[in-house]
Parts: structure tokens; sequence; C-alpha cells
């Protein structure tokens, strides 16, 4: 039986991305301690009808599956990139094409990446807020990662890692570590 499902998104277009890069590695630490089944998407993904799109009805079938899977999602991880202090305006506009009870008690752990300290606070500001509005639970830990925090589109700052632990972490408040239930089992 498949564990429960984790959905990464990742709010940008560009191919490399340390925004894609940041979910994917929260994804794979959650997926190995609690047994997620995971799937990532960033903009690229979800296509370019998006953009066209004023309902969620004029969605390409692409773009409808992903946000399906975002709301059918047990767990999600959100990260965006930073542009001028919030988040890319299509990320918006995908985020607005969901309805909030659609989010509502969903486990959130949200994530920001930028070029530097100055937007560190966006995560608090501009997403905290916005999945507030879904009544959704972003997890207490949020995770900001600047450029100085990755090499080669990869994770290599200890601050980082140590902050990705700690929300990792907190989803034992929604679900049990493989750890805790093969030691139960026992």
């Amino acid at each position: 039986m498949p564990g429960p499902k984790l959905v990464g998104l990742a709010g940008s277009f560009n191919r490399p991305s340390k925004t894609y890069a940041l979910v994917s590695h929260v994804a794979d630490l959650a997926s190995g301690q609690y047994g997620f089944a995971q799937t990532i998407y960033d903009l690229t993904d979800v296509g370019p009808s998006l953009g066209q799109a004023q309902w969620r009805k004029d969605l390409d079938d692409t773009a409808k599956r992903v946000i399906d899977d975002i709301i059918s999602a047990d767990a999600l991880i959100i990260g965006s990139p930073t542009y001028k202090g919030s988040y890319p305006g299509l990320f918006k506009h995908l985020i607005d094409l969901i309805d909030p009870h659609e989010l509502r008690a969903k486990p959130i752990i949200i994530t920001a990446t930028g070029g530097g300290d100055r937007h560190a606070l966006m995560v608090e500001h501009q997403l905290r807020p916005l999945f507030g509005f879904f009544m959704a639970h972003t997890l207490p830990t949020a995770v900001y990662a600047s450029d100085r925090d990755f090499t080669d589109y990869k994770v290599a700052s200890e601050p980082l890692a140590g902050r990705i632990g700690e929300v990792v972490g907190e989803l034992s408040a929604f679900f049990p570590s493989k750890n805790r239930v093969l030691a139960a089992a026992e």
C-alpha cells in the first residue's frame, strides 16, 4: 500500500532552479522519514495555459492534473523564488485557481529562495499569510535559502540543512515517521 502523498510546488520556470532544488531536497528528506509517495512540479510543468486561464476550467488537462495533485496531496511543500520582495505573479495565479476549502487543514512546508538576505522575511510576510487565508497548517519553521546556501543547485549550507531538518521533524504532528512505525511493529 503506498504511503501518504506529498506534492512539492516550485513557483519557478527556470531549469535548473534553486527553488526546485530546495523543494526537492525537503521532499526527499520528508519522504525518507515518513514514507511519502512524492511528486514535484514547477511552473513549466503547469504549462502555458496558466497564463491564459481566468478560471480553472480554462486550464488545459496538464495544468488541471497539477492542481488536482496539489489538492489531493496529504502534505505540500511550497517553494517560491523571491522577486522584488514577493512571489511571482504566475505562481500566485496558480494558487488563486484553488478554492480555499481545498487546502483547509493541509500541512504545508513553506520555502523560498532569493539572491540574498534582504528577502528572508518573504516566507513570513508573503507565503504564510497567503496559505493562512486557505486555513492550511503552515508548519512553524519556514525555510529561506539565499544563493550562498547552494553549490551546483544542491543544498550546501549547514544552517539551511538544520532548518530543513527542523521543519521535516514538524511533520510528525501529522504523520508517524517510518522509524516509529517499525519500532511499534516489533
